[in-house]
């Protein structure tokens, strides 16, 4: 059975987790006025040491999105870290867990309203996708994603992802696991709290930034590590029709990790089965988040 989460850190205190309130008419939650982080602690099989994955590049975004949304008196990165770091301890984990760390307009007011600013951080357990090793279906949806001057897909917000929802909602309907969103260009963007990443002749090929991503902290993972295995990487526009003739297909992302697709549009991708280079890929990916591999242990800030 998996383990459950007890204690939730608030505003910088540990609380019982069922005792957790802000009230319905915060502007947080009244108005989206809310930005978060999604982010993973892995189990060391041999150590049984948890790990938070790349813990300061998520920090630097939920700045970044605090800043953009001109929050009054933000908490600090180092008090952040810190409620990370106590959100997983105190609960003892006794495998892998997610964290949600959160940052939002605590009190009511307009939508203009820009404190009392307030913070959650939770650690509890997610389930991997059950799709990581037999590939997800997808459709290219009808709505079309958020664009850069109406609701800024770079800003980690939980108003975006009202967005992905309702494509998600329609995708699921229409028979997909999940969806994938276009530009108002048509050009590829992304899924629904994920990455797009496809694979054309040996080349990994992902949406640049211009193409309303949200700029994912797995994305630029698994570029890094395609650079190690000698895969090359273009960032750049890319066309819906690239999905009907790429090799591979996979999604991205703290959530969903990295699994691979196997059918667009219910057309299979290459061969209908997970690519090679995706599952390499996969792998290597692993290895890095659990520290079986000495390679980049600054990604890895141990839980005390």
């Amino acid at each position: 059975m998996a383990w459950s989460a007890h204690t939730i850190i608030q505003n910088g205190k540990p609380i019982p987790f069922e005792e957790a309130r802000v009230h319905p008419l915060s502007v947080g939650l009244a108005y989206g006025a809310a930005v978060f982080e999604g982010i993973r602690a892995y189990m060391n099989p041999a150590t049984g040491r948890l790990s938070v994955f790349r813990l300061e590049e998520h920090l630097a975004r939920l700045d970044q999105g605090m800043k953009f949304m001109r929050f009054d008196d933000p908490p600090s990165r180092d008090v952040l870290r810190q409620g990370v770091l106590e959100s997983v301890r105190a609960n003892a984990p006794d495998d892998d867990c997610y964290i949600r760390l959160q940052v939002h307009i605590e009190s009511r007011g307009s939508q203009s309203t820009t404190g009392k600013v307030g913070w959650v951080c939770a650690a509890i357990p997610r389930d991997r996708s059950p799709k990581r090793e037999s590939g997800l279906s997808l459709g290219v949806s009808s709505w079309t994603r958020i664009a850069d001057n109406t609701m800024p897909a770079r800003i980690k917000a939980t108003a975006n992802y009202h967005a992905g929802r309702i494509a998600t909602l329609q995708a699921q309907a229409d028979g997909y696991d999940a969806p994938i969103l276009l530009t108002r260009e048509g050009k590829l963007s992304e899924s629904a709290g994920a990455c797009l990443c496809l694979v054309r002749d040996g080349v990994l090929i992902t949406p640049a930034r211009d193409s309303d991503i949200l700029e994912s902290v797995t994305r630029g993972t698994v570029m890094e590590l395609a650079a190690e295995l000698g895969v090359p990487c273009e960032e750049r526009r890319a066309d819906r029709t690239e999905l009907y003739v790429a090799d591979e297909v996979f999604l991205c992302g703290t959530g969903q990790e990295l699994v691979p697709v196997t059918r667009v549009d219910r057309l299979p991708v290459g061969d209908g089965k997970p690519g090679a280079i995706t599952m390499q890929l996969q792998a290597a990916y692993e290895a890095v988040v659990r520290g079986t591999t000495d390679a980049h242990a600054a990604w890895r800030t141990p839980v005390p």
